[in-house]
């Protein structure tokens, strides 16, 4: 018990830099995820072929090698600098932007196109048509599946603990190693991990019944 009530407010510190920069990337990798998914169904076959390149690219490569290019590839050019943070928050946010983008264009694709004709019908233009008609509609098809790439996504913030990052999984590793005490303190770490997981959850089955009520 006093390994517990020692190691907790440790943990807390770490748990605050997985939020951080679990959110932070999700946020950028939707975004991204959002661009390119708009290039993948661009008629413009240059921004088609740049999309697919970069989804097959990160999706085709461990994030680990991802993260070791980012942090320690790029930083070898000299005018580029970056610090663990801000390396690990690109690798997590690019890596989930491409699913992302999957995820996106097959939700815009599920639309029946006779939206998209009748909206045009009314006067609505393209980015209008997109905007109002479309997205709102692809959103609530796509819902599950983002919530299931948001859980991979922060699971994935414990790979950042091997360039430094003082996140959860590797105040966890350290306070092991100082106490001797594994069982218990990654015990904790996973409860941890599980109930983030177990709240994302609830708030997307929460979010989904209040689109299907709409």
């Amino acid at each position: 018990m006093d390994i517990i009530q020692a190691t907790i407010p440790y943990l807390w510190e770490g748990l605050q830099v997985t939020l951080y920069i679990f959110i932070v990337a999700i946020c950028l990798g939707f975004i991204i995820g959002l661009i390119m998914a708009l290039c993948r169904l661009s008629p413009w076959m240059l921004l088609n072929w740049l999309a697919k390149l970069f989804v097959n690219i990160i999706r085709g490569t461990p994030i680990l090698v991802q993260l070791f290019f980012i942090y320690f590839g790029l930083n070898t050019l000299s005018f580029i600098s970056l610090d663990k943070t801000t390396a690990g928050i690109i690798t997590i946010a690019i890596n989930a932007g491409a699913y992302y983008t999957e995820i996106i264009r097959a939700g815009i694709q599920s639309i029946d196109k006779g939206q998209t004709e009748a909206s045009r019908s009314l006067g609505f233009s393209s980015i209008e048509t997109m905007r109002f008609i479309i997205l709102p509609q692809a959103f609530r098809r796509m819902l599950p599946t983002f919530t299931n790439q948001a859980i991979i996504s922060l699971k994935d913030t414990s790979l950042l603990s091997v360039i430094g990052i003082a996140d959860l999984t590797q105040r966890g590793e350290i306070q092991a190693a100082a106490t001797y005490q594994s069982f218990p303190i990654w015990i904790m770490v996973g409860a941890i991990y599980f109930v983030i997981v177990y709240l994302l959850t609830m708030l997307s089955n929460y979010l989904e019944r209040r689109v299907q009520l709409r």
